[in-house]
């Protein structure tokens, strides 16, 4: 069992990359691989709608989306982290996730995801909530704490002064672990859920 990390700080070792690595210790202690990808240094442009991916089965773009891709299809969850621009998600990891989640040519199914969320201050509840969007459109479910996925700080010393949000962290672990562990028990015994043919509606007059 594996669980992929991205790193969407531009910043390799920063408060981001702190809190998941909190996040990672506590999986490798639960008997899960891991892997921390950092994507937020990145020169990733954002998706066109061209939907060549539909019938390549990549995107367009040649670059650490189409690395990443296979790796999700392997994994069982993923975890994706962001500091707070402007009460939002990293610019550059929305592009990332934007063009990873869509393009990706794997059922997503009943992959755990989960949000991290680092923040000198503000913002974190904004960009939380807009990370998750990605695994609800994607039939995974969401490994949750004991309080949102947060850390604040400014530099990866202060994260480490905020003991709540190392706790959250070490929690969320905790807590991936037993989805990922229950979902593959319930995969061997009853099978990934029976599907609908997918139905798109425009609403448009």
């Amino acid at each position: 069992m594996k669980v992929l990390l991205i790193n969407g700080s531009p910043n390799a070792k920063g408060c981001t990359y702190t809190a998941l690595s909190e996040v990672e210790k506590t999986l490798n202690q639960e008997g899960i691989e891991t892997e921390i990808i950092h994507v937020g240094h990145k020169d990733i442009r954002g998706c066109i709608g061209c939907r060549k991916c539909k019938t390549t089965g990549k995107c367009v773009f040649d670059d650490i989306v189409n690395e990443t891709a296979p790796k999700l299809a392997e994994c069982d969850g993923i975890v994706v982290g962001s500091p707070v621009y402007y009460a939002s998600a990293n610019g550059t990891l929305v592009s990332f996730a934007d063009r990873l989640f869509y393009s990706a040519n794997c059922d997503k199914t009943m992959k755990v995801g989960a949000a991290v969320v680092s923040a000198r201050r503000g913002g974190t509840t904004a960009t939380f909530d807009e990370l998750n969007k990605y695994f609800t459109i994607s039939n995974m479910p969401i490994a949750s704490s004991q309080y949102w996925n947060m850390v604040h700080g400014y530099t990866p010393e202060d994260v480490y002064a905020d003991k709540e949000g190392c706790q959250i962290m070490r929690t969320l672990g905790k807590n991936m672990a037993f989805l990922i562990k229950s979902i593959q028990l319930g995969k061997e015994q009853y099978g990934l859920p029976e599907k609908e043919e997918h139905i798109f509606t425009n609403f448009s007059r």
